[in-house]
């Protein structure tokens, strides 16, 4: 079996680091799409809603369950996946908590706030960055699995509470909540059919291929669609200012002093920092367009971060490698 920690990184060369800007370009260009249609009346008032159900309930689900079934579940890189997840807690806790502090979020929009502020973008702008940075996805794709099965979940039981009008915690609704969400149960089927070598029949296999190809392109024209309306709660420059803050700089450091006290390598911190630093999922603004709360923090955290965080990724990189 391949060592973890000897795998996670090689050195980047001047060429992967001068090529970051090519993995961002396609996220820009959707995005843009995805504006310029709906500003021009191609797609109707509703293209972003029902875009991002889609994405929710149909594509995003194949994406994950196809994902975490061929993905193993075993030689983690324990030390480096804890420094990941230090840093991540605590800005994801910090924004949670921050929301109502700072700016008198209520109780439904603090998940996302988090969510905004720690939930990385491991997917469509990981897998380039890390190939071409990193060498290789290994431990990206235990940072997937840490969000998916982790963090994920966390938010989306905190949305399915708040979604109840009297706000009450009932045990039963939580408890159903693998059943009737499509994200948890795709994940959870993902992560069944990997420890038990289960496969899928090609017929199947290859419809949920279709399915998954959608929703990265998808999420981003909905992205770009909802930044042409009015949403339903603004987002002060003041929030995206900490969201960003906490994003592009507090989570890469926390990561990297997480793992000098861990002791992590060269190749390791590199990896863990170059993690820490992707921008703000999309995911996080399909979550609050489904839940209704937080839609104008969300897209604003997505669009911002997306766009800054090429800094911090170059800087990761000129730094530790």
């Amino acid at each position: 079996m391949v060592n973890p920690a000897a795998r996670l990184a090689r050195p980047p060369t001047g060429d992967a680091r001068m090529s970051l800007v090519s993995a961002f370009v396609p996220i820009w260009i959707l995005t843009a799409v995805g504006y310029a249609a709906c500003r021009w009346g191609l797609l109707g008032e509703a293209a972003a809603s029902v875009l991002g159900r889609f994405v929710f309930h149909l594509a995003m689900p194949s994406a994950l369950f196809l994902a975490l079934s061929r993905m193993p579940l075993s030689g983690f890189a324990g030390r480096p996946l804890l420094a990941f997840g230090v840093s991540t807690a605590a800005v994801v806790g910090f924004g949670w908590v921050g929301a109502s502090w700072l700016f008198g979020r209520r109780p439904g929009e603090r998940p996302i706030w988090g969510m905004a502020a720690g939930y990385v973008n491991s997917a469509n702008l990981g897998i380039p960055i890390a190939t071409q940075v990193l060498g290789n996805v290994s431990f990206l794709a235990e940072v997937v699995l840490l969000q998916v099965l982790v963090v994920a979940p966390v938010v989306l039981v905190a949305l399915d509470r708040h979604s109840d009008p009297a706000g009450r915690i009932r045990v039963g609704r939580i408890a159903s909540l693998p059943v009737r969400n499509p994200v948890i149960l795709a994940s959870l089927l993902g992560v069944a059919c990997s420890a038990t070598g289960l496969h899928l029949p090609s017929t199947v296999g290859a419809s949920l291929t279709l399915l998954s190809g959608a929703a990265v392109p998808a999420a981003l024209v909905a992205l770009g669609a909802s930044m042409d309306r009015t949403a339903p709660s603004r987002a002060e420059p003041g929030e995206l200012a900490v969201i960003t803050a906490l994003k592009l700089v507090a989570q890469p450091v926390i990561a990297y002093a997480a793992g000098l006290a861990l002791h992590l390598s060269a190749p390791q911190l590199l990896a863990v920092v170059v993690c820490a630093g992707l921008p703000t999922a999309q995911n996080t603004f399909i979550f609050s367009q489904e839940y209704g709360v937080g839609e104008a923090v969300a897209n604003r955290a997505v669009v911002v971060t997306t766009t800054l965080s090429l800094a911090t990724l170059a800087a990761a990189a000129a730094l530790l490698g």
